[in-house]
């Protein structure tokens, strides 16, 4: 039997029972529709934290105080000469960094939780970090009112503060801040900028923040004696590279200058070094893993409509079994009879197929459009979920159509 016959007879049988067909392509429907969506959802999220990721600033280094090599054990000054340290970064870490090669600019970090207050309106436990003035170019912040503190602002430990954009409407409203006080803390301190909106990322709210001057911070927020003798402790650096074609070169650089004024080996170092790159990779295998879970469970619903495209083609043997025997009786062979019933199998799988790429890509425009999540299209996922509509149908399909062509043609014949 040609294939175009077999193919118009499969389709013939195929709208003979339109609601029946379209019933049976449902869970294959169902299923393609999620594997797209999910994987959709699942790529739009990675991308969001990637760009969320770079947008805090690019070609950056990040290093971070570790008690790996016993704990912070040591004491220094807070002034820009040497003295040693074990365990942990110190503030004169950062003025080593910036004269190495390829480092375009240094940004030291602290922070501290204070209720902060402006008039009647108290705003607790915020985010107060100390830090230096190449903050808003190494982190891509931008002033939307005022300025930032300078270097010699910095130097004179002066009581300054620039506000989050969030945290400057809790605390002013529709007032301008600039020029005004607030109290931090029990210290007062003057608005001179307020940052624009940066959003959140990962669980850091930067419009919620307040940003001061780290000698300040350093200065007038420590709780006790023994921490204002290790007072010049930070808990991060930034370093922002010039070329980042030399970022391996340079991350050798820092690590070897800093066991070095530390006096630790590179086996057992007290400080973390880490790159947005590596941050992004981590990410990226935790959203992956979730990824391949949601499409194994979206997976679950292609089996499910394969075993109804089975269940229908079993019944559809069965009403036709007659059928069966007067083709078999005019010389249609055991392999027509099966090629035709896994060809209606098929059929049923490749619509459904295509019918849940159309619902799946319009689904994921229509999830990102009504709601916060963002979703990305994978090409990929439209192919995956197409092929394996395509091998269920032919996987499920194949037992109905091997019990068609066994059928005893006399049998068949006499079957009422």
């Amino acid at each position: 039997m040609k294939a175009s016959e077999v193919l118009r007879i499969s389709w013939e049988a195929i709208l003979k029972n339109k609601v029946r067909s379209l019933l049976t392509m449902l869970g294959i429907i169902i299923g393609v529709a999620a594997v797209i969506i999910m994987v959709g959802i699942s790529a739009g999220t990675s991308a969001t934290i990637e760009e969320s990721i770079t947008s805090l600033g690019s070609n950056l280094v990040y290093v971070t105080q570790s008690f790996s090599a016993g704990g912070v054990t040591g004491m220094r000054g807070s002034g820009q000469g040497g003295g040693q340290a074990q365990g942990g970064l110190v503030y004169d870490d950062a003025f080593a960094i910036a004269e190495l090669d390829n480092v375009a600019g240094v940004v030291v970090e602290q922070n501290s939780m204070q209720d902060t207050k402006s008039g009647n309106n108290t705003v607790t436990d915020v985010a107060v970090l100390g830090t230096t003035a190449d903050f808003p170019s190494v982190r891509d912040m931008e002033i939307a009112n005022g300025r930032y503190f300078n270097e010699q602002d910095v130097e004179r430990e002066s009581k300054i503060a620039v506000l989050g954009a969030t945290l400057a409407e809790e605390l002013f409203g529709e007032e301008d801040p600039i020029g005004q006080d607030i109290t931090i803390g029990a210290v007062r301190f003057s608005i001179v900028g307020v940052l624009n909106e940066k959003g959140q990322v990962g669980d850091v709210d930067y419009d919620s923040r307040l940003y001061i001057p780290i000698t300040s911070l350093l200065n007038y927020f420590v709780d006790n004696q023994f921490a204002r003798m290790i007072g010049d402790r930070v808990r991060m650096i930034y370093v922002e590279l010039e070329d980042p074609a030399m970022m391996d070169d340079t991350i050798v650089q820092i690590e070897l200058l800093l066991t070095k004024r530390h006096e630790v080996s590179l086996d057992e170092p007290d400080f973390m070094i880490t790159t947005q790159q590596d941050i992004i990779v981590t990410q990226e295998s935790t959203t992956a893993a979730f990824r391949n879970l949601l499409s194994w469970v979206a997976g679950v619903s292609l089996i499910v409509g394969g075993i109804g495209i089975m269940n229908i083609m079993l019944v559809s043997v069965t009403e036709r079994t007659r059928e069966i025997g007067i083709r078999q009786s005019v010389g249609a062979t055991p392999s027509d009879v099966r090629w035709q019933f896994l060809t209606e199998a098929l059929l049923l799988s490749l619509i459904g197929g295509l019918i849940g790429v159309l619902v799946g890509v319009g689904g994921s425009f229509v999830f990102s459009s009504v709601s916060d999540m963002r979703t990305v299209i994978v090409p990929s996922s439209i192919l995956l979920a197409f092929s394996a509509a395509a091998v269920v149908g032919v996987f499920f399909g194949f037992y109905p159509a091997n019990k068609a062509a066994e059928l005893d043609p006399i049998d068949a014949l006499r079957y009422e």
